[in-house]
Order: structure tokens, then sequence, then C-alpha cells
């Protein structure tokens, strides 16, 4: 089994394959609960990302030493598995650049990710795309810098596949309130809900080309928030049908709380990765050729699924067989 090829070699070329995120991205823009919620991942592992806002979830006020408290944090011993990012204002706030500065010069290779909200269009993206590479360059910052986009305003999902085709950026995110809000009282309250957000057919259809956009770049759609956070059997419907439904492969969680749901709810099942493994498994002794399992054919265009349903059971935390990590993650 040393000289198998593992199925990330054998089954995508370059830059096929999108990144490899967190399925949940959960947002906080408080002292405290950005402690907590450091906390919460140094206990759960990174099945889920944190985002430190210095934006719409901040308080207002006080923006400069707010940003070099998030950037002290992301570089503290509390970020323990690497995978702490930040919110900046949007391009053209007063408080854009500053931000940019104080977190690419105070914590440098350490930030996951910086989201940047807000772009009016793929234009204004790339402006701030710039900027950021500039404060990288400047600052020394080794590695490049992933970033992140919401679409929340109507020229950017105008351009959304532009901006998904933007190499810097690794996922696009949906803002569901801003875009509501945006439409000035033509789509209801009822669309931001738990249930109508899945039903308003602009709303509905926002979600779908962002998502579309993304697999089509290879880049990861995270699903917007909801708001409930005590009815939990709301919130996992909400999650599964974001990720079986409308093709997101990450959500935002906004409450602790919603965390463990929203992981839980993008995990595959026990038996979806046990048929995974036994594919992806003979497939790999029989060189990647087409193989028959079960009185069904399959092929490379069936494994990448199986691929990244596996792929999908890793970044949820489920445990694996240790034989399969080793001949099918390449995990010594």
């Amino acid at each position: 089994m040393s000289t198998a090829i593992l199925p990330r070699d054998a089954l995508f070329e370059e830059g096929d394959a999108a990144p490899a995120l967190p399925v949940c991205d959960h947002y906080c823009g408080v002292e405290a609960r950005m402690r907590k919620s450091l906390a919460l991942q140094a206990e759960l592992g990174p099945v889920f990302d944190i985002t430190l806002d210095c934006e719409d979830g901040a308080p207002v006020g006080a923006e400069r030493e707010h940003a070099r408290m998030v950037a002290e944090l992301v570089i503290s011993s509390d970020n323990r598995h690497g995978r702490v990012g930040a919110r900046v204002h949007p391009h053209g706030h007063p408080s854009f650049e500053e931000d940019v500065d104080t977190l690419v010069g105070v914590a440098g290779d350490r930030l996951a990710y910086l989201m940047i909200p807000k772009p009016r269009d793929v234009s204004d993206l790339r402006r701030a795309v710039e900027h950021i590479e500039q404060a990288c360059a400047r600052h020394g910052r080794g590695g490049a810098m992933p970033l992140h986009a919401l679409v929340e305003t109507h020229g950017a999902l105008r351009d959304v596949h532009a901006l998904a085709a933007l190499p810097r950026i690794e996922s696009l995110s949906f803002g569901l309130m801003d875009f509501v809000s945006a439409h000035r009282g033509a789509i209801p309250q009822s669309a931001m809900g738990v249930s109508g957000q899945f039903e308003h057919p602009l709303v509905v259809r926002a979600k779908l080309e962002i998502a579309a956009a993304c697999h089509a770049a290879a880049k990861v759609p995270s699903h917007c928030v909801v708001t409930e956070f005590k009815d939990t059997d709301a919130l996992a419907h909400a999650a599964r049908r974001a990720v079986r439904e409308f093709g997101y492969t990450r959500m935002w969680s906004i409450h602790p709380s919603q965390i463990e749901v929203i992981v839980d709810a993008f995990s595959p099942s026990t038996a979806e990765v046990d048929e995974a493994i036994e594919i992806l498994g003979a497939a790999q002794a029989a060189q990647w050729a087409p193989i028959r399992h079960r009185d069904s054919l399959h092929d490379r265009a069936s494994y990448r699924y199986y691929w990244a349903l596996l792929e999908q059971a890793r970044r949820t935390g489920q445990p694996l067989p240790a034989s399969a990590r080793r001949a099918l993650l390449g995990e010594p």
C-alpha cells in the first residue's frame, strides 16, 4: 500500500479541489465572547473557524483599539489551532485601512484569513484585495493571505462569478440581513427567518447563485446566519437544507450553542462514510480504474464525490479507521 496513489493525487488536477475549510465559521465581536470561543475551539478542536469581528458585530467607537485587541488575541496562546481570522470594515470605510494595517502588522502569518464585507462590485473587491496585498508586502507577511468576502449588495451578486474567480478569494459568504435590507422593504422580514430564507424567491436565487459561482471556481460557499439559537431543531433543519439542498459546504454561527449543531448537520452519516471508504479503497487497489461495487459501476467521476464526502467527514472531526487515514488521507 506504500506505493498506492492517494485520491487527492489521482483525482484532481492542481487548482481543481476547493480549500478544505472547517464547515462552521463562528463570529464574535466582544472580547469576553471571543475568549470563550477560543476556549471552546481549544476543547472541540479545529472543526470550526473563529472570525473575530471588527465590523457589524463589534461595538461602535474605539475602532483602533478594538482592532489591536483582535490582533493580540490572534497571536496569543489561546489560538491553539491557527484557525482564527478577522472581519475588517468595508473597503472605503474610514477604518478599513487601519484595520488591515493593524491586523496584518501585528498578527501577520497567524491570521487564518481576512473577511471583506459589503463589496459593491468586483472592482471594489479587487481594490480591497490590492490594498491588503500591499499591506502584506509592507509588513513582510510570509504566505499569501487567504481572503473571504461577503456577498450582500446588488452589485456583488451581479458580479458573483467574477468575485469567486479572484485568485486570492477562497470563500464567499451570503450576507442575508444586509441583502434583504438592500431591497428597502420589498422583501418581508420573514425572509430573514429560519424558514422564510429558504422560501422567498429573491433570497433563494441569491443563495443558489453564490453556491454555483463558488463551485465553478473551486471556492467554498459559506451559508448565512440563522438568528434563532434556542430552537436547535429548527437550526439543525436549516443547516441540513443549506448543505444538502443548496450546496453550501460551510455555515456561519453567531452563538456558541449553534456550533456543534451546525457541525453535526454538515457531517456525513456513518453509513455514507463507510461506503466512501469501501469504494475509494477498491478504486485505489485498482489503480483508480473503473470498479464494480454492490452491482453499481464507478469511475473517477464518482470517486471524486466519495473523496469529497470523506474529506467532509475529516473536517467535521468524525472518527475514521486508522487504515483509511493512512491509505486514503496520507496521514502517518
